[in-house]
């Protein structure tokens, strides 16, 4: 079988530990093969591209391995090519023995060019994937926030949501408010409505009538903080997100126009697949 390269590198990263087999091709076309563990500090990684760079390595391969992967390929990729392989095409592939060393296995696969690489975009385009999925899972997390102030208000036998669509909208927001400072009294309650809640204050009157006891007072003042915590991420998130976007603006205005896909959805696109599409 064809060697692809004179000298690579197979890597099996761990939390704590990466063990490496270098896998070099001798003038007169023996295989030789070494293998190393290092540490997963910057320090440790350090050491390892040193190592490599020394021996002459072309190119690493390694599996995707939940995040331990992220730090040894920021390590690596500005000096050597870094190919990232998924561990089910890796379990595909036949020949593989239980006695063999995992990094052994893909040094192997990949010397003769049989591991397929993952898309990996460019670090900016990391950068802003980052930030999206951490907005993405916080405004989920607030949904489950005002999950849980509605769970509160039902067990304090307060209907709001019956009436109201939105509980933290304008009106539902200062009567839970008058509710935790203590406010009882439901008229007083239905008469903060605003806009077009105040044709259901008769509703909200109604609604408002329950059993408010201090430890749901406690409980709804919990998590009102935790969703204003929320929301002040999910804020500073967005300012940073769309600063980041500048210079894909007209790209995404273009993908704005498909039916179906608007300005959230486009940065969606652009911070998982980037701008350069030739990969795919």
């Amino acid at each position: 079988m064809k060697r692809m390269f004179g000298v690579c590198a197979g890597m099996d990263v761990h939390k704590a530990s990466v063990y490496v087999c270098l896998m070099k091709v001798r003038g007169d076309g023996e295989l030789v093969k070494t293998v190393r563990s290092f540490g997963t500090t910057t320090r440790a990684l350090l050491e390892l591209l040193d190592w490599l760079t020394s021996e002459g390595c072309q190119s690493v391969a390694m599996e995707s391995t939940g995040v331990y992967w992220k730090p040894v390929f920021n390590i690596l990729e500005a000096t050597m090519k870094v190919v990232l392989v998924n561990a089910q095409h890796i379990k595909g592939l036949p020949g593989r023995k239980t006695d063999v060393q995992d990094c052994e296995w893909i040094g192997e696969l990949h010397l003769h060019g049989l591991v397929r690489a993952s898309f990996i975009p460019a670090p900016e385009i990391r950068e802003l994937r980052d930030f999206v999925r951490t907005r993405t899972t916080l405004v989920a997390d607030r949904s489950r926030q005002v999950n849980r102030i509605q769970k509160v208000l039902e067990d304090a036998n307060i209907k709001l949501g019956n009436v109201a669509a939105d509980v933290l909208g304008v009106s539902g927001r200062s009567m839970i408010e008058r509710l935790i400072a203590g406010e009882t009294n439901a008229k007083t309650l239905a008469e903060l409505a605003r806009g077009r809640m105040r044709s259901k204050r008769a509703q909200l009157e109604e609604a408002l009538e329950g059993k408010v006891k201090p430890h749901h007072r406690l409980l709804l003042k919990t998590h009102l903080g935790v969703i204003d915590g929320m929301n002040a991420a999910i804020d500073a998130l967005t300012t940073e997100i769309e600063e980041r976007m500048r210079p894909f603006s007209e790209i995404r205005d273009r993908l704005d126009e498909v039916t179906g896909v608007g300005q959230d959805a486009a940065t969606v696109l652009i911070s998982e697949m980037g701008v350069d599409l030739s990969a795919f």
